[in-house]
């Protein structure tokens, strides 16, 4: 049995699924005719103001549809059938190269060389002190004003029997964004004949240096621009969390989940705690913390997370590698951008749950460390896993 195979499988029974419907749950007559692997097809997404050429790529595999950029990585669409095999896309983005070159939402993009926060954009290795580049407020965020969002990344696309998929490279030179080593990074999505969507990241280094990759997709699962998320319901295995000082950093607390907001150890609306007066969430203006995953870091993706938007029957189930998941209920989206349906996104129009080690490690000794040195392989692994019914 495929591991895929046996992560939808661990998924489903965790939902109450059989194993007769695991990864068959679409409505059937989508499903019939997306049997095969459709091979990966490229366009042209326009332009970079030097004249480079930005493809968009189109992977459909197991009633799953993704279309990426070679620009940032950037999934610019994510779509799934509903419950009544209606397609819709679920993730926020935009229809125009232009709105990825301004905005600072990272809308659908890979992100490193540090996913989230490093405390004023500074950290010691080995005992020297490097200075990073600081782009939210006095704090480096996602990587610096340009983080792998913002580069150009070598796609090479790849098709079989069963998955269908591209892999992303990018060489990030010796002190880009202020971070030592020369980093080579090979980041590989993957479509299963399920129509799970996997990605897995890999990264060596010519110097000790720290590295936190992940995606920053924001889902709505009823469709992008249909309005909020506050009636998903959201399940995490998550029993502590970690809450922050007020520019959104770790103070090193692993704070228990039991008794606030920050509990979806059984599933529950995202609306249903987001407005209360709890300091972290007034803080934030909503949810954008670090949960602390139960399953701990693990050689293999294991389930911890669901989203499911009773509307449409859609559900996301997701497994990872690592040891926490940053849930953020988009708190700053404010109606200045408009997305492809022509809608505008407005606060809580999406969420992220962007799977990674924890923010600020480099600066907190207690957390897993995001260390990588010279010889050694990082690895990291995420699948998504979708339903409908």
């Amino acid at each position: 049995m495929s591991t895929s195979r046996r992560t939808v499988l661990a998924a489903a029974a965790a939902a109450g699924l059989t194993t007769a419907t695991a990864g068959t749950a679409y409505a059937k007559p989508y499903a019939q005719q997306n049997r095969h692997p459709v091979k990966p097809t490229r366009e042209s997404f326009g332009a970079l103001p030097d004249g480079t050429r930005v493809d968009r790529w189109t992977l459909e595999n197991g009633g799953t549809r993704l279309k990426v950029l070679s620009y940032g990585g950037i999934v610019q669409s994510l779509e799934l059938p509903d419950r009544r095999g209606k397609l819709a896309n679920v993730s926020l983005g935009f229809d125009h190269l232009d709105g990825y070159l301004t905005a600072t939402t990272f809308f659908g993009a890979l992100i490193g060389r540090y996913g989230n926060r490093i405390a004023n954009g500074r950290f010691t290795l080995d005992g020297r002190t490097h200075q990073l580049s600081v782009n939210d407020g006095e704090n480096s965020l996602h990587g610096g004003a340009q983080g792998f969002d913002k580069r150009m990344w070598d796609v090479q696309p790849f098709a079989d029997s069963r998955a269908v998929g591209l892999h992303l490279h990018r060489v990030s030179p010796d002190g880009e964004m202020g971070y030592p080593g020369t980093l080579r990074v090979k980041v590989t999505y993957t479509l299963t004949e399920h129509g799970d969507w996997r990605i897995d990241y890999t990264a060596t280094t010519d110097r000790a240096t720290v590295v936190n990759l992940t995606h920053h997709a924001y889902y709505n699962l009823a469709g992008e621009g249909s309005g909020d998320i506050l009636g998903h319901e959201l399940t995490l295995k998550a029993a502590r969390f970690t809450p922050t000082d007020a520019g959104l950093i770790p103070t090193g607390e692993l704070a228990r989940v039991a008794g606030t907001p920050f509990d979806f150890r059984t599933a529950k609306t995202i609306g249903k705690d987001i407005r209360t007066s709890h300091p972290q969430l007034v803080t934030a203006k909503g949810f954008d913390h670090n949960w602390v995953l139960d399953k701990g870091i693990t050689a293999r993706p294991e389930h911890f997370a669901a989203l499911r938007d009773p509307g449409s029957g859609r559900t996301m189930r997701l497994a990872t590698t690592e040891p926490g998941v940053q849930f953020y209920s988009g708190n700053f989206l404010d109606g200045t951008l408009t997305g492809p349906s022509g809608r505008t996104y407005r606060q809580g129009d999406g969420l992220c749950l962007e799977t990674q080690h924890f923010p600020d490690s480099p600066n907190q000794p207690k957390f897993p460390s995001t260390v990588l040195r010279p010889g050694r392989t990082y690895r990291s692994s995420t699948v998504h896993s979708f339903s409908a019914r």
